[in-house]
């Protein structure tokens, strides 16, 4: 505890915690990772100090590695989840606090157990049993909702308090939403359990002005000493794979003078170094006079990131500014180097933008590249790979001096985008295999993410609840694919006790190709169909159409899957 202490010191803080008055709600809100990794998560940090400044709740913080200094019982269990590979932590932290692990067994004096974040709003079903409440959306209205709400009913039975949440827009409660199966085991519909409740629960839009920065400044996050500043959320350029562009919609950006100059000035009170973050910040309409306002000599010690850029966007004076503010990359996401794979996920982008990006980034002073794809993606090829690698080993030799870095995923389909019904593709393996081969003994450096990982992070991206069980399984051994595999070779042959849904067993979940590889049918029931997400499935399945168009096929048959 010395050394949490110690850490935990080490905070300033950019609001004003209020004091706990008598009888406040305690509270924990958690993170599924170690305190350095957590207390950098912006969303946390906005959760955090949310909830903080009530003085009807006492907020303490857990992480796996440490917290504050713990309740002996808490009245509400919060989760803030932004990866679906952190989801099995949550059964260690909630065991941790002693809390029943399944919803169903709670009772009237155990906690509420809530959760949000991306993960949780686009599917929230493998998770679902051991929720009592996922809040979809954004959280700057959704979570003071909620928590007035909890304190309006703090006094009822356990159900009558979940019961009223649910009718809340946004407040999705799982037990009192039933899954319905066929004969054979096919997903039939999530239907409410009770004629009042709502039918779908739609996810909650931050339509305000301002959007988030950080709220605590500290030498122990993952990004040392760093003041966050969201500068736009969501991306216009709807890259058909894309949860952060699709899930966040419609694309918001909060103005200069009122939302994004004070929100820099609060955070250089206590730190010189400044993060702009986005999916997209250079499209802020007001990027460029953003840039000339850190461009001034009262800034010269500042040191400047910023997240993943539009290639087209880079410029002399983006590539500049940062150089002279500390930086020493610039990173874009090009998906691919086929030209017809950029066409497919909607990537408008050529590759005369591609080269000119790089050339930008050298003039401006910058001394290295970050360029993201992926392997995978829908009706690829061996020849689309190649595109890849020719382009880096280009950029390379048409830019002598300029470090370069490509960083590699499996795509994996997520909900809520175009590109939901299609699955994961085996050949993805080899592919990643293939460009190591030709681009690191080249000086390129590649930084692959596992493809047995992303297949798990695909098993939990489209299971439904009958996944609960596997998950459970691999508490405590999460961190090995054998693992996974084998737990669900255990819930189909029924050596693991059958999924439940508020206490009803549920059929068997399919196969695992059917989950992880399949391409499903356009009118398959999905997992989160009683979800709404920004866009309806109609508007998807367009985008998808347009994406896989006779005009973006390959020339010859696609490889077998």
């Amino acid at each position: 505890m010395g050394d949490a202490w110690a850490l935990l010191n080490r905070e300033t803080l950019l609001f004003e915690p209020a004091a706990p008055e008598a009888g406040a709600l305690k509270t924990v809100l958690a993170f599924p990772s170690t305190y350095t990794v957590g207390i950098t998560s912006l969303g946390y940090q906005l959760v955090w100090a949310s909830l903080a400044m009530r003085s009807d709740l006492d907020v303490r913080r857990l992480f796996t590695d440490q917290g504050d200094p713990q309740h002996r019982r808490c009245d509400l269990f919060g989760l803030s989840l932004s990866w679906e590979l952190d989801g099995p932590v949550l059964l260690d932290l909630l065991e941790q606090q002693r809390i029943p692990l399944w919803s169903h067994e709670r009772g009237d004096q155990d906690p509420i157990v809530f959760g949000g974040g991306p993960v949780l709003t686009a599917n929230p079903e493998p998770l679902a049993p051991f929720f009592d409440v996922v809040l979809l959306g954004d959280g700057e209205e959704l979570l003071p909702t909620f928590i007035d709400a909890v304190q309006q009913m703090r006094d009822e039975p356990r159900h009558k308090r979940l019961r009223h949440l649910a009718q809340i827009p946004g407040i999705y409660v799982p037990d009192l939403h039933a899954p319905q199966f066929s004969a054979d085991g096919a997903l039939l519909g999530i239907k409410p359990r009770e004629a009042d409740l709502p039918e779908r629960i739609a996810k909650q839009t931050w339509r305000g002005n301002s959007l988030s920065h950080s709220t605590v400044i500290t030498p122990e996050a993952a990004w040392p000493d760093i003041h966050m500043v969201e500068v736009v959320r969501s991306c216009p350029e709807l890259c058909r794979f894309c949860l952060a562009s699709y899930l966040t919609l419609p694309f918001r950006t909060p103005s200069l003078d009122d939302g994004l100059i004070p929100a820099v000035e609060k955070g250089l009170q206590a730190t010189r170094r400044l993060g702009l973050l986005g999916a997209s910040v250079t499209q802020h309409p007001q990027f460029s006079d953003l840039l000339e306002w850190l461009d001034q000599d009262r800034f010269d010690d500042l040191r400047v990131s910023v997240s993943s850029v539009r290639a087209a966007t880079v410029t002399p004076q983006l590539a500049g500014t940062l150089s002279r503010r500390g930086s020493k990359s610039v990173t874009i996401a090009i998906e691919s180097g086929s030209d017809r794979m950029r066409r497919v996920v909607n990537k408008k982008l050529s590759r005369e933008e591609i080269n000119d990006a790089a050339r930008y980034a050298k003039e401006g002073g910058l001394k290295s590249l970050k360029l993201y794809g992926m392997v995978g993606l829908p009706t690829e090829q061996d020849d689309d790979v190649e595109a890849t690698a020719d382009l880096l080993l280009d950029l390379k030799k048409q830019t002598p001096g300029l470090r370069f870095t490509l960083g590699v995923s499996t795509f994996v389909p997520k909900a809520h985008t175009p590109f939901q019904w299609q699955g994961v593709m085996p050949e993805a393996d080899k592919r990643l295999k293939r460009l190591a081969k030709r681009l690191k003994p080249k000086g390129v450096e590649l930084r692959p993410e596992s493809y047995g990982w992303s297949v798990i992070q695909a098993l939990l991206s489209r299971s439904d609840r009958r996944l609960a069980p596997v998950i459970a399984a691999v508490r405590g051994s999460q961190e090995s694919l054998g693992g996974w595999k084998k737990a669900y070779r255990a819930a189909r042959s029924e050596e693991l006790p059958a999924a439940s849904s508020a206490g009803v067993p549920l059929p068997r979940p399919p196969a695992w190709e059917e989950v992880v590889h399949h391409t499903w049918a356009d009118h398959q029931i999905l997992p989160w169909c009683h979800l709404d997400g920004p866009l309806p499935s109609d508007t998807l399945l367009k985008h998808q159409r347009e994406a896989l168009s006779p005009e973006n096929a390959p020339e010859s048959a696609p490889d077998s899957v």
